[in-house]
This record gives C-alpha cells, structure tokens and sequence, in this order.
C-alpha cells in the first residue's frame, strides 16, 4: 500500500510536461505591425520580466524562426537549401524540440540546462530561450542568423524583448542536449518587458 501511494504521490508531482509533447496553436500568418515599422522598432533588450510568453506566441515565434511557409518552404532562406538547422525550446527549466511540419515540441529533458546558458544575471528571469543547432556551421550561422532576425522582427511587432546571445556554455549544452553531429551556434533569450 505504501508503495502505491508512493507512486501516486510522484506521478501527481511529476509536471505534465515532463511526460508530455506539446501540440501548439496554428500560428498567426497574418497582421502584426507593418514591416518597416517593425523593423525601426527591432532591438536588444537585456531586461525581462518572469511573466511567461503564452503558446500562441510561442507558436508564432517558431513558426517566425523555422515554420514553414507556402510549398512545404521555410519561413528564412537556407544556405544552398540544406535547411541546416534545428531549434530548441527551454521553458519551465524544460527543454523541447521544435517540429515545424506537426508545429509540436517534442519533449527531450526535464533537466534543467538553463544553468548553462544564464551565465548573466539578466537572463535569469526570461520566460523563454532559443537554442539553435545545425551540422554544417557555415551554413548553419547563416541560417540561424535569418532565424533569429525574423524572431526579432516578430518580438518588436509584439512587444517582446530579446537579445541574442553566444555567451553561454555551448559544450555543455550540446551535452545536455545529446547532440550527435550538431553543434550549438547561438541562443535567443525572449520575455516581455517589466510592466
């Protein structure tokens, strides 16, 4: 009986997503400020409030950095159309895969690596963090360059900060994340501002 209990207890305090993917919300491919607008309005910002960036945006976001757009194409050009590139979500101290074509993220751990990756103060708060991959680093920089402006792009039409950052221990997330030919190239660190 004990060990019944036992059991009900850590599977009740286990977090869903722990266990789980999550299926995200179709992303909103229309509106938004205009694009000049935006793009006079795109800046670093290294300040974030701890209030959580919802699925939606979310969906947005990704679907900004590596959807897919009309014709089975992404959303940002790719070096020699390899489309080198895979994005990693870090969340709740969890970490996902981004799946373009489900527009899912596919569980991969519940450690949490942050530690790797907030090596400034500032990051600590922030809701949200892009991990960008890729195998071919020449063409993978490229493509995560487009990536992250586009992110960028999006986050000044909604009113997000971010900031992209190198600054953070690469080796150990490429560990962390049981990279096999991939190598980290950057990571995007993403929040609303303090109201």
């Amino acid at each position: 009986m004990k060990k019944l209990l036992l059991a009900a207890f850590l599977f009740a305090a286990t977090p869903v997503w722990a266990v789980e993917d999550i299926k995200l919300p179709a992303p909103d491919t229309t509106g938004g400020k205009p694009l000049m607008e935006a793009i006079s309005q795109r800046k670093s910002t290294r300040e974030f409030s701890a209030k959580e960036v919802d699925d939606k945006d979310l969906s947005n976001i990704l679907y900004a950095a590596w959807g897919i757009s009309h014709d089975g194409k992404r959303t940002i050009p790719t070096a020699q159309n390899k489309q080198d590139l895979n994005v990693y979500v870090i969340k709740a101290g969890a970490v996902w895969k981004y799946d373009a074509k489900e527009n899912v993220l596919k569980f991969v751990s519940g450690d949490n690596i942050s530690q790797y990756i907030n090596l400034q103060d500032y990051t600590k708060e922030a809701p949200l963090t892009l991990i960008f991959t890729g195998t071919d680093l020449k063409n993978a920089r490229m493509n995560a360059a487009a990536a992250y402006q586009n992110v960028g792009l999006y986050c000044a039409s909604r009113g997000l900060n971010n900031v992209v950052r190198g600054y953070a221990d690469m080796d150990k997330v490429g560990e962390a994340l049981n990279l096999d030919n991939e190598k980290v190239i950057i990571t995007q660190v993403i929040g609303w501002p303090y109201m």
